[in-house]
Formats: C-alpha cells, structure tokens, sequence
C-alpha cells in the first residue's frame, strides 16, 4: 500500500511526529479538508495516552493505509477545513475527545487538544493567504 503513494507523501511518512504534525497543518489548509476512518458506527476512535482521540489525515491515502486488518471495514471520510473548525471542534471538546495527527500504524503521533489544533489550522490558513 505504501508503495502506492506519492513521493511526497512517503517522505512524510518518514518525519518524526512533530515534523508530521506540521505537514498535516499545512496539508489540511492547503487541500481545505482532513480526512478520517469512518464505518457503520461512526468515526474511528484510538485510546491514546489515557484518554480517546480522532485520528486525523491530511491525505485520503494516508487515512487508507490505517483501514487494513482491524480496520478493514473502515473507510476514508472527508471533513470540509470550514466545517471542522466550526463544528467539529466544539463537538469533540464537549466530548472530551482529542486529535491524533497524523498517526502512523507503528506510531500515534501528537495527541493534541481540538482546540490547539484549530489554533494551528488558523495560523497556518492566514500564512498561506499572506504568501499570496
């Protein structure tokens, strides 16, 4: 599956989970969605550092690697940027859920508060718009 994948996306399959989290911001601005593993039941949850988290992709290939095995009956779910931001957010902090970005099978990555990650979705929005 990986083998499948863009050039760019394998390089970052390599960064460590800072550096993967950092792609993740500003993959999402860029494409203006996250992805993640949805089934019949809902959206895929991990129990991360004690307590239960969302991962999200920037990349549906990304997301469709974690959909093998135990995962199998998962599939990639698109979220519009605007639409995370404004309900998402909210959302997962009233259910006391966090972001997994950018997970790896092997690795979690960084769990962070939905609201931390918003902040790093605005900052890297207002970035790129001024480096047009």
């Amino acid at each position: 599956m990986r083998e499948s994948l863009s050039p760019e996306l394998q390089q970052a399959m390599t960064l460590d989970a800072d550096g993967r989290y950092t792609f993740f911001i500003q993959q999402a601005v860029a494409n203006g969605k996250l992805w993640i593993l949805k089934d019949d039941s809902g959206c895929m949850l991990l129990n991360a550092e004690e307590e239960d988290a969302i991962p999200f992709w920037s990349d549906e290939e990304l997301a469709r690697i974690w959909a093998e095995k135990e995962w199998a009956n998962c599939t990639p779910w698109a979220i519009p940027l605007k639409e995370w931001l404004d309900r998402w957010v909210k959302g997962m902090e009233e259910d006391g859920l966090a972001v997994a970005v950018f997970p790896l099978p092997e690795e979690l990555g960084v769990i962070e508060d939905p609201a931390e990650v918003a902040d790093s979705l605005l900052r890297e929005m207002k970035r790129q718009r001024s480096k047009k």
